[in-house]
This record gives structure tokens, C-alpha cells and sequence, in this order.
């Protein structure tokens, strides 16, 4: 689900109102931390989902990302050995790690872990992102992975949790308790979830790579922007999760310090192939350069982003230099003149063959970010006389309006391009949940897709993403606004915090506490 809202947070050491939503159940102990989020995950069992992309904090990968987004060994012991045809790839697990119930840690888990995960039965969401791996078998102290197709982007996939074949088989995978009291080998432990409310960790003090010291740490479900920052400022949230705008109000509080992530979080506009307006490449080639990009990372950001002219961010090593869309309102009226979208004598909204150039557009309720730029979208649509009709709603009233509606979606993983690309715009997943959201359908992106995910030769994955990004400029799947910067301002109590290049969701994994683990008090 794409369900991020904000892009800013604001953090300090301890908790000053115990008696808060968002409480710290130490009583604000200065090794705790609260932290204000907008969403919380729907399960924590990684065989539904919960932390596909890595640092789940509950359990670890056979490998994990370090600051700067590079793959190290977490339950394996070095990086793959991968075969000179690229087919197969082999790692050798950790020795003497055990799990949160003492029980230890094996290949066979592992193994047990991706069978499950690969097998029909389990509903797990993301079963297409391992469409490349056709087995995979325990060898002692070893597991190999055997693909169906050199797959480039494999090694990330397997930051995926590792869960214990001990518990997991003695329930059901799918509505077991596992669900909501997980047991891993991570750095933390469920202490306390509340839906809706907060969810709890507590320090794993058998930690195979060092006891935190970071003893608590909360996350509090404030669904609001404007919400979280209130408690914030009254001192309920040790953190909060804010947009730009938002989090400026507290730039100049002494004592704080200011983080900066780069990330490949885009914002962007779903346009339906279904819907009788959008789904003309006329309309959607027309809006792309309706758009004033420029002025939304200025007013909407507050300069903390950048221009999206893809779903890779203009800093990624894979865009194509040259598909930057210019703010041009007249070449955008000269498209829909010729395709036959044609206003009255007022300038008003167009029609074309009794159709009126209108449709709607969602954004989730009390995200306030994205309401910003769907509203800067529509005001750039109405100037070319393309009427779009702002709506919030739940992401339960959102969905089932997806084939005809549009969304201000979010999205962006900076790990690979493969990881946004694929289920983002192949044709095979056009309808698949969030997948696809626009059922954009087109042969030539489809063969750029296939053929970057399949070759390990990254000068022929550069080509074919440049000649896929080129072809979203003929045919747009639809407008990219924005890629958004996190903006970090914390108390200067701890050492060792920094930040990754990040990507859309937020949460229980990605922000300054991507290594919580890892702090350690100043002083």
C-alpha cells in the first residue's frame, strides 16, 4: 500500500509527558524514544509483507544496508557467491545466533522462510518481486538460491526477514499469532501494540551484534500532520513525522540539530487507462507538461526536493539525462488542440466528442503533503482548461475507485530501479493491488523492464531504463511532480546517528533510526 505522508522529522532524546498517547512506558527514561508516525504496518510477520525491504528492527536478512544504501552480511557471513552464469547464488549463515525464544537460528530457516514465502498458499503481497527464484535449498551451513533468470537486483532481495520454522510451523502462516507476537533475531522485541495507538519495542539483550542502547523505543500512530506536530510541540511526542512546511516551525529551537536524507520519494498523479479522459495519451502527454514542477518543490517543499520527471529521482546513476519535462502551458494546449480536446469561447473546460475534459483526483485524508500537491496539480490542469477535482478519503475508500480515478500516489526505493520500476508500470500487474495503480499498459516499457531486470550487464540495464524513460516521455504512464527530501532535526544527545539515502514508506524502519541499534548516549 502506498500510504506514506510525511517527509520531516523532528526528535529528542526522551519523553516529557508520560501521560501521553505516545508515551514512552519507561516514564521518559533518557534511553527511550517516541517517535510520532502516520501509519503503522497491517501484520508483523514478514510472510504477510511486514518488512520486505530490510531493517524490520524485530528480525534481520541474510544481509542489510549500510548508510549509504550499500549491501553488508547481517545473518550471513559475507556477501553471496554468485555464479558465473548468474543463476545461482550462495551464502553461508551466522553461527550462534538465536531467536527471541532462545531457540537458535539455522539454514533451515531460511529455506523455510522463502518456501513460504513463494508458496500460493500465503498471502503474501509481494510474491511477484521473487518471480526470479525458482529454489532454494539448505547445504549444511549453507543455502543456495537457485534462479530462473539472471536477475541483477537478487542480492537486495534477500534483506527479507528470516522467520523461525520452529513457531511458524506449528500454525497457520496466514492468521496464526505470529501475525502480531513475532520472534526474530533483530535488535528489538514486541514489547506492547495497540492498533491504531502506538507500537513498543524493547532491547533484544541477547542481540547477536551487541545489545542497543536505545532501550525503548515507540512508535505513536498519529495519522494527521498537523496532529502530530501539535503534540509535538506540546511535548506528547518525543518525534514526529511532519512535511516541510510543518517541521520549519521548529528550525530555529535551540538545542536541536538538522539531518538532511536524500531519498527517491516521489509524489506523483495516477492517470487510469479506464477513465474515458485520462486514459487519452493526448490528456496525459499534455498534463506532463502542464505542470510547474519547480514551483512545487518551491511552495509545496519548501525547496526540500526536487523535480520528478520519472519515478528515478535526477541524482539516480540510471536517469536518463535529456527527459526533463520544461513548465510549458502553451505546448501542453497545442497537444490537446490537436487531439481534439477543444474549449468554449470562454476558455473554459474542454470536451471533445461531448466528453468534458474532467476527472477526479484522491489523496488520503489528513495527508497534508500530498493534498498540497494535488491541488497545485489542479490548479496547473485548470490553466489548459483540464478540470480536476480534488477528493480526500481513506485508502478503504480510495482503492476500489482506482480504475477510474486518479490518486496522488508516492513511491520511490532507492536500492535498485528495478524495485519501483517493475510493479509500478509492467502491464502483467496492471490492477494488482497497488501495483500499477494506472493500468498502464505498453509493450516497448514492458520489453525495457524485462530485459533490465534479466542481464547483470549494468551498461545494458542503464540502456534500457534510459530507452524506458524516454518512452514515458511519448506515453505517459502518468506525472511525476516531485522527489521529496527528510528533513531531520533532533536533540544532540546521542552519537553514531545519521542518515540513509531513503526511500517512500516511513516508519518502524526507515529515518534516523534506520540504526537505533547503534547509539550510544554523548557525554
Amino acid at each position: 500500500m502506498v500510504v506514506a505522508a510525511g517527509v520531516a522529522l523532528t526528535v529528542t532524546a526522551a519523553c516529557s509527558n508520560p501521560d501521553a498517547g505516545g508515551q514512552d512506558p519507561t516514564g521518559g527514561a533518557a534511553d527511550s524514544l517516541v517517535v510520532g508516525v502516520a501509519t503503522e504496518p497491517d501484520t508483523l510477520s514478514p510472510l504477510l509483507g511486514y518488512g520486505k525491504d530490510g531493517n524490520s528492527k524485530i528480525f534481520d536478512g541474510l544481509l542489510r544496508r549500510d548508510a549509504h544504501f550499500n549491501l553488508e552480511p547481517a545473518l550471513a557471513t559475507a556477501l553471496p557467491d554468485i555464479s558465473a552464469d548468474g543463476l545461482t547464488y550462495t551464502y553461508t549463515v551466522r553461527r550462534g545466533v538465536t531467536f527471541s525464544d532462545g531457540e537458535p537460528f539455522g539454514a533451515d530457516d531460511v529455506v523455510y522462510t522463502y518456501r513460504t514465502l513463494l508458496d500460493p498458499g500465503t498471502n503474501n503481497p509481494n510474491r511477484t518481486e521473487l518471480d526470479a527464484l525458482k529454489s532454494v535449498r539448505a547445504d549444511g551451513d549453507r543455502v543456495v538460491f537457485t534462479l530462473r533468470y539472471p536477475y541483477a537486483a537478487f542480492a537486495g532481495r534477500t534483506v527479507l526477514p528470516i522467520v523461525p520454522e520452529h513457531v511458524l510451523a506449528e500454525q497457520d502462516v496466514n492468521t496464526g499469532s505470529f501475525t502480531t507476537e513475532p520472534i526474530g533475531t533483530g535488535p528489538y522485541l514486541l514489547a506492547d501494540w495497540r492498533r491504531g495507538e502506538k507500537l513498543t519495542l524493547k532491547a533484544n539483550p541477547h542481540y547477536w551484534d551487541g545489545a542497543p542502547q536505545v532501550t525503548s523505543l515507540t512508535f505513536a500512530v498519529v495519522k494527521d500532520d498537523d496532529v502530530r506536530a501539535t503534540r509535538l510541540r506540546s511535548g506528547d511526542l518525543d518525534a514526529a513525522v511532519l512535511p516541510p512546511n510543518l517541521a520549519a516551525a521548529f528550525k530555529d529551537t535551540d538545542g536541536k540539530k538538522t539531518l538532511t536524507a536524500t531519498s527517491a520519494d516521489y509524489r506523483g498523479v495516477t492517470l487510469p487507462s479506464g477513465n474515458a479522459v485520462t486514459g487519452d495519451p493526448a490528456v496525459r502527454r499534455a498534463l506532463d507538461v502542464a505542470v510547474d514542477r519547480d514551483s512545487m518543490v518551491r511552495d509545496v517543499l519548501d525547496g526540500a526536493g526536487r523535480a520528478a520527471h520519472s519515478p528515478l529521482p535526477t541524482t539516480s546513476p540510471y536517469f536518463a539525462r535529456g527527459t526533463e519535462r520544461d513548465h510549458d502551458p502553451e505546448a501542453a494546449r497545442e497537444i490537446l488542440d490537436r487531439a481534439g480536446w477543444k474549449t468554449d469561447d470562454d476558455g473554459g473546460v474542454r470536451a471533445k466528442n461531448g466528453t468534458r475534459a474532467s476527472f477526479t483526483l484522491w489523496y488520503p485524508s489528513g495527508d497534508k503533503l500530498r493534498q498540497d500537491h494535488a491541488l497545485a496539480f489542479a490548479s496547473d490542469a485548470r490553466k489548459v482548461g483540464i478540470d480536476v477535482r480534488v477528493q480526500a478519503g481513506t485508502w478503504e475508500t480510495i482503492e476500489p475507485r482506482l480504475p477510474e480515478d486518479a490518486v496522488l500516489q508516492g513511491g520511490g526505493n532507492p536500492a535498485d530501479p528495478d524495485y519501483d520500476l517493475y510493479g509500478l508500470l509492467h502491464s502483467s500487474l496492471a490492477g494488482d493491488g497497488f501495483n500499477n495503480m494506472s493500468h498502464y499498459r505498453n509493450g516497448a516499457v514492458d520489453r525495457y523492464l524485462t530485459q533490465a531486470r534479466r542481464t547483470q550487464d549494468d551498461g545494458e540495464r542503464r540502456r534500457a531504463y534510459a530507452d524506458l524513460q524516454r518512452e514515458l516521455v511519448r506515453d505517459p504512464a502518468g506525472v511525476f511532480l516531485t522527489h521529496v527530501d527528510h528533513i531531520y532535526v533532533m536533540d544532540d544527545d546521542w552519537t553514531g546517528v545519521t542518515t540513509q539515502p531513503e526511500p517512500h514508506d516511513h516508519g518502524l524502519g526507515a529515518g534516523p533510526w534506520w540504526n537505533v541499534e547503534d547509539w550510544r548516549p554523548r557525554g
